[in-house]
């Protein structure tokens, strides 16, 4: 053991030694002669305006965190620094009282050895004459003789009239004397014992006397203030401290016997009767305790401990007969009013340097949560009541409501989606006064969950989903009124997009700090928050917008297999309606394909209700009418068995087929081009289907640049059907003949891009 202190010993000279060679060669720089402070402060100050800026931002966040670093610490650690204070300050107590006796003990075993002293002088003088002893009988006593025997009659009379300033002034008189009396020995060494008991039994009624009027009901303000002052001066501090804060407690312990909560009474009422009572009393209680014993750490400790207590107390009166039954019941607001009505009265104590809204807060967030949590489950069960019977029709909000009251916020939703943005609401306005508790992003999760949950809702109204979505978390067996036309289909889009896109967000903002009044007088905070509190918005609203994306790829895939396959399970889209062209040569008539004439015929249908709907907000129809081309394209470009019948089964790709088949593909092209909602990636795809099949054509041994025509004649085919198929008037293109391809064929005409597809 004495190697390993060795050790240590060793290795704390080393690093010493290190260190102090570390700053011996930093203070060089300021040693040497050439030395100059102008040069070296502007080389320390070479940081631009902006720099600066970025350097404070640096440092007040560093502060802030290290602030509340400190706040957790010393909340975390603070039961055990005020037990331990508690046990210095009872230590100094039984050290005083220790002192106390021992100063008694050597008082007595010194007027002890007087007396034996006295005995052997009596002894040995003996033989003194009769005169001297006649003298000494005969002679008067002193005047501090005198007063020595009147002073207990005289401190019996001041503690019966309840005298106490003049007690105690008698006291330390007597005191002061009886220490004299024994430095100058002017006192008999006996009468000098009876005073000095009678000190210390008439301090200690005194004291009693002070403890039991402290103690008394009737004993309020400024008597209360005179005996635990007196009793500290009487040297039992942490006893006068005591019995403050215990008269403090009796007071509104008393007061509280009238205030009888029913199940009947207010709660909000109830809580702020309670708060104005316990936390009037603690305030009282701080301000006594600084005017009678100032900062002293042990009585402040004490005082925080108190409180501490007398607050927990408080908060479970108030979850008993208030919180319990509002959150049980889902009543949010009610739950909310009276944390606030709690908080508001506690904080008033920051003044007087007690930070007790932590404890408040600590035990009313389960009740809090769970009120949310209720609250958020009615808005989930109340929205898919009425998706039960949604007729799927976009109609403005109700008269009455309050989205109705503001022309410029309203907003076409079905009869559900309204239910859900009134009590969405409803919600945020009334967890706003919650915002102190820091339950913002558990409200933001329990919101997202209701809102994915009538998501999955809308998803199962879409015909054919019932399958795929009885898995979806948060569906259940709930029933949903199906959306049979595209009308209603596109108007369950028009529901979540519109909820996640902007009412949810909107709505959201109330629980951001910037909005609060103590906020917005703090310019710096504002910034610093906005930093902090934008990202947790952002990420909030993504997640909403991913919820719509499962909507809308259910929508596209329902509708894309509905154009694809025949309820009987058939392909409308295979190889052998491209396969088989070679042989029909006859009948050959170009024009796109029926699946792509139906499914330009559903773009055109979808566009014009969207448009209807979506007014304002015509990019999420175009994203709409997108996804749902991509969905049919890609489903094209993965379907195995379309390409390998293509690419190897028994009948090779003609060259009518080919045509064809790149006829489909540029009609495509050509209709999302027109109706703006041609994507990058559908134009790759698409090009990479084109260039697939011109290679699956090109295998058998044959050039596909001298079958196809130029691209000329593919977009004026393309133009022409859509012109038919949205019914407008066939237009006049000279005498160019349409069905004819070869009359326009020529391998200077063949499109670079097509060329390099096929190379």
């Amino acid at each position: 053991m004495s190697a390993a202190a060795k050790t240590a010993r060793s290795r704390a000279a080393a690093a010493a030694e290190n260190g102090g060679a570390k700053i011996e060669e930093g203070l060089n720089l300021f040693k040497s002669d050439k030395f100059d402070a102008d040069v070296y402060v502007k080389s320390k100050c070479s940081l631009n305006e902006k720099e600066i800026r970025q350097l404070c931002s640096y440092l007040l966040d560093l502060k802030r965190a290290s602030a509340e670093e400190m706040r957790k610490s010393v909340y975390a650690n603070y039961a055990a620094f005020i037990r331990t204070s508690k046990e210095i300050s009872d230590l100094e107590g039984e050290l005083s009282s220790i002192r106390n006796l021992l100063s008694t003990q050597a008082t007595l075993i010194h007027g002890l050895s007087e007396g034996v002293h006295i005995d052997s002088l009596k002894g040995s003088e003996s033989f003194a004459s009769k005169n001297d002893l006649l003298n000494l009988e005969n002679k008067e006593p002193s005047e501090l003789e005198k007063w020595s025997v009147e002073f207990p009659d005289l401190l019996d009379v001041l503690l019966a009239e309840r005298r106490i300033d003049e007690a105690l002034t008698a006291l330390d008189e007597g005191e002061h004397l009886a220490a004299e009396a024994q430095q100058t020995k002017t006192l008999d060494p006996a009468m000098l014992i009876s005073l000095e008991n009678t000190i210390i039994d008439r301090r200690q009624k005194l004291a009693d006397q002070l403890a039991e009027a402290a103690c008394q009901p009737s004993t309020r303000g400024a008597e209360l203030r005179v005996a635990i002052s007196a009793l500290k001066k009487l040297g039992d501090g942490p006893r006068a401290h005591s019995l403050l804060l215990n008269a403090h407690y009796q007071r509104y312990q008393y007061s509280m016997q009238s205030l009888r909560p029913s199940s009947t009474s207010y709660g909000g009422a109830y809580t702020a009767a309670l708060s104005q009572l316990v936390f009037s009393a603690i305030a009282q209680a701080a301000c006594d305790s600084l005017a009678i014993f100032g900062k002293e750490t042990a009585y402040t400790s004490e005082l925080v401990m108190w409180a501490t207590r007398q607050t927990e107390a408080f908060a479970h009166l108030v979850k008993r007969h208030a919180l319990a039954s509002s959150a049980a019941a889902g009543g949010l607001r009610a739950a909310a009013e009276c944390v606030q009505i709690a908080l508001g009265h506690c904080s008033l104590l920051e003044a007087r340097g007690l930070a007790l809204c932590p404890v408040l807060i600590k035990l009313f967030r389960p009740s809090v949560e769970q009120a949310l949590d209720a609250n958020l489950k009615r808005i989930e069960e109340s929205t898919a009541a009425m998706a039960a019977a949604d007729d799927w029709v976009l109609t403005y909000p109700p008269m009455g409501t309050r989205q109705a009251s503001s022309m410029a916020l309203q907003h076409r939703l079905t009869t559900s989606a309204h239910r859900f943005n009134l009590m969405v609401q409803d919600f945020f306005e009334d967890v706003g006064p919650l915002l102190s508790m820091q339950l913002g992003g558990k409200m933001l999760e329990g919101l997202f969950q209701v809102f994915n949950s009538y998501v999955s809702m809308l998803i199962k109204a879409l015909p054919g989903s019932m399958e795929e979505e009885a898995n979806f978390e948060g569906s259940g067996n709930k029933i949903v009124r199906m959306a049979e036309n595209e009308a209603q289909q596109i108007a369950l889009l028009a529901n979540a997009s519109l909820l996640a896109d902007e009412l949810l967000p909107r709505a959201a903002m109330k629980v951001s700090p910037l909005n609060q009044t103590n906020y917005k007088d703090d310019p710096r905070r504002r910034h610093s928050d906005r930093q902090n509190r934008n990202p947790e918005q952002r990420e909030w609203k993504r997640r909403l917008v991913i919820s719509v994306d499962r909507l809308k790829d259910t929508f596209c895939r329902q509708h894309a297999l509905d154009l694809i396959f025949t309820e009987d399970g058939d392909s409308h889209l295979n190889a052998d309606m491209y396969l088989n062209m070679d042989g029909n040569v006859d009948e050959l008539e170009w024009f796109p394909s029926l699946i792509f004439q139906e499914l330009y015929a559903k773009l055109n249908r979808m566009a014009s209700i969207a448009a209807d709907m979506f007014v304002g907000r015509q990019r999420f129809a175009t994203l709409l009418l997108m996804r749902l081309t991509e969905t049919v394209i890609l489903w094209l470009s993965e379907d195995q068995s379309f390409w390998d019948d293509i690419e190897e089964g028994p009948k090779p790709l003609g060259p009518l087929g080919l045509q064809q088949f790149y006829l489909d593909m540029k009609f495509v092209i050509c209709f999302a081009s027109q109706g703006h909602y041609l994507s990058r990636n559908l134009h790759r795809v698409v090009n990479e289907i084109i260039s697939k099949a011109m290679a699956a054509f090109a295998a058998t041994g044959m050039d596909p640049n001298s079958v196809l025509p130029e691209d000329d004649w593919f977009n004026d085919i393309c133009q022409e059907a859509i012109d038919r198929l949205s019914g407008k008037p066939k237009a006049m293109n000279g005498d160019r003949e349409l069905n004819s391809p070869t009359a326009s064929v020529s391998a200077q005409s063949i499109s670079s891009a097509r060329s390099h597809s096929s190379s």
